[in-house]
């Protein structure tokens, strides 16, 4: 719909009256889900991500370089963390109180912020935000943002998403 109005939260189903969520609830604005399982960034995941995205430092391929520029092991390019980000924004996607439709999900953007770098053998723990949702030329727009932690809950880097759940 163009110049319309989202239909963004519950509405009554036309035929039972029944409250129905066909579409992202403006309620789950600012909701942290629990802090996700640990995840051992892999080596071999590095490596692969860095030749599929044509990243061709050394440091993400070669852990002799790495260590020789002082990083335990091989360095992940910034937008290796997009696949573990997604995973944790699993959670809110497919909560069904949250009316996201994956069908009409479509990526708006993707920014990453680095508090260090990420290497080989850490260990990080994913918390999700949803910071907000709005709506937005018919449809509706979802930002989130996923914190990762070391275990000892030290900053590691964050990974905000717009999602744009198309209208109706």
């Amino acid at each position: 719909m163009i110049g319309g109005t989202a239909s963004v939260g519950p509405r009554a189903d036309p035929t039972s009256g029944d409250t129905v969520t066909t579409s992202p609830d403006p309620a789950f604005a600012g909701r942290t889900y629990p802090a996700g399982p640990v995840h051992t960034v892999s080596a071999a995941k590095i490596v692969e991500f860095a030749r599929a995205t044509g990243a061709r430092s050394p440091l993400h391929t070669d852990p002799e370089a790495a260590r020789a520029a002082g990083h335990a092991d091989v360095v992940a390019p910034p937008t290796f963390l997009v696949s573990l980000a997604q995973a944790t924004e699993a959670q809110y996607v497919e909560d069904p109180a949250a009316g996201i439709d994956f069908s009409r999900v479509v990526h708006g953007e993707e920014s990453f912020t680095l508090h260090r770098p990420v290497v080989a053998g850490d260990r990080l723990v994913p918390t999700l935000t949803v910071e907000s949702v709005r709506a937005a030329g018919g449809h509706a727009m979802v930002t989130t943002r996923v914190d990762l932690a070391d275990e000892d809950g030290a900053e590691v880097a964050a990974v905000r998403s717009m999602l744009v759940v198309r209208g109706d």
